[in-house]
């Protein structure tokens, strides 16, 4: 089979999704990747055709530089509309050939459509089990932390209503001009009744467990065999653990953050590891007692650390959760509220509040986190998990007979 997976987001988004690309070609299927422009250069290290879908994102969530309003509704709606169109122009051209497309993250609004077109099965994927409808958690919220309600269905009504809004015109005027019946729920026409969980089951479970709708697979981890480079081996190797600092491909970070970072470890007597990422992080000092890295193997490091301070992005909760090693998430945005809640109530690390960190938060916060207790409570949960999820999606994916959409 040929299969077509296809996401629109960041590294988070896209690294699952070449891990289970990888997984289906162990298999001897044949993959298309559909993602953003931004990384097509790493996707060509691992010889995966692929598409760009959408402008670069870090042109596209640069800021200028004196404060701005946020965009109108009536602005956002217009931005949906061109992705939706781009989206269906570019996914159509990519699936040609493909028996099977599996899209992750809800902004795929047209990939079922094209699938439907095509006449071949179409499957979702989520990362985090807050993505996907339930009465035991609330929606993720953009922005801010997700509504206190678990209860009740009103955020889960609230939430469709919001898809509704900002597609549902564009989806269901490309529908008509391809002879397709329009969709009353978006949010459910992409997500379909029967989605894959792609989260370990131990660290993030769906919290129905008899519901036969919901397929977790275990997280999508891809295996890294790149060695860590030397400067940074000769760091660790040169005093005691040290503490990572990352916040993935959050593109802005607040000035002074990072020596916000570098001085709540130093108070505590820890060294530091600044992980550039997409905000260009680095270090604030020449003094030996920190260093700033680029794209490494994280699970290699995070074995390696004493403690993990991030964003709460999925694949960075995960892999430090694999590792073992004890966190302390820093949430701003999506799903990364779930992320931080469940490494507090799994008590494999802290969740600082939504307030911007502070030197002296930070301390307190990595204080609790550098506890003998927090350290063997993350070994425990560690042993526990598997990192097996895309080779199980891949095994399932070729097994199952999968159906064309309605």
């Amino acid at each position: 089979m040929r299969f077509l997976l296809s996401t629109i987001g960041t590294r988070g988004d896209v690294q699952p999704l070449v891990a289970l690309a990888m997984e289906l070609r162990g298999l001897g299927q044949e993959v298309h990747l559909c993602v953003p422009p931004d990384f097509r250069d790493w996707i060509d290290g691992f010889a995966i055709p692929a598409t760009a879908i959408g402008p670069e994102l870090r042109k596209a969530a640069a800021v200028p530089s004196a404060p701005s309003a946020p965009p109108s509704p009536e602005r956002l709606r217009l931005l949906a509309r061109d992705s939706v169109a781009a989206q269906f122009a570019t996914v159509a051209e990519a699936a040609e050939g493909c028996d099977v497309i599996v899209a992750a993250t809800a902004l795929q609004v047209a990939a079922r459509s094209v699938a439907e077109l095509k006449g071949i099965p179409y499957v979702f994927a989520a990362y985090c089990p807050a993505v996907l409808p339930s009465p035991h958690h609330a929606p993720p919220v953009l922005p801010g932390p997700p509504p206190a309600e678990t209860g009740d269905r009103g955020p889960w009504d609230r939430d469709a209503a919001r898809f509704n809004e900002m597609f549902g015109d564009a989806l269901d005027s490309h529908r008509a001009s391809l002879g397709l019946a329009p969709v009353e729920d978006v949010r459910g026409h992409i997500l379909t009744e029967r989605p894959l969980l792609a989260a370990d089951p131990v660290l993030a479970p769906w919290p129905g467990p008899a519901d036969a709708g919901v397929v977790q697979t275990g997280a999508w981890i891809l295996r890294d065999r790149r060695p860590l480079p030397p400067e940074l081996v000769e760091f660790l190797r040169s005093g005691e653990p040290p503490v990572y600092f990352g916040l993935g491909s959050r593109m802005h970070a607040p000035q002074g953050l990072v020596r916000e970072m570098v001085e709540s470890a130093r108070t505590l007597g820890r060294r530091a590891i600044v992980s550039r990422g997409w905000a260009g992080l680095s270090p604030v000092d020449d003094a030996p007692d920190c260093m700033s890295v680029g794209d490494v193997d994280h699970r290699a490091l995070f074995g390696r650390v004493a403690a993990v301070v991030h964003h709460g992005g999925a694949g960075t909760t995960t892999t430090a959760a694999l590792a073992g090693t004890p966190q302390v998430v820093l949430p701003q945005v999506y799903d990364q509220y779930y992320w931080a809640q469940r490494v507090q109530d799994l008590g494999i690390g802290t969740a600082h509040p939504s307030a911007e960190p502070t030197a002296e938060s930070l301390a307190a916060a990595l204080d609790r986190a550098l506890r003998p207790g927090t350290a063997a409570r993350a070994r425990a949960v560690a042993a526990e998990m598997s990192d097996d999820g895309a080779g199980a999606a891949a095994r399932h994916l070729v097994s199952s007979n999968l159906q064309s959409p309605p």
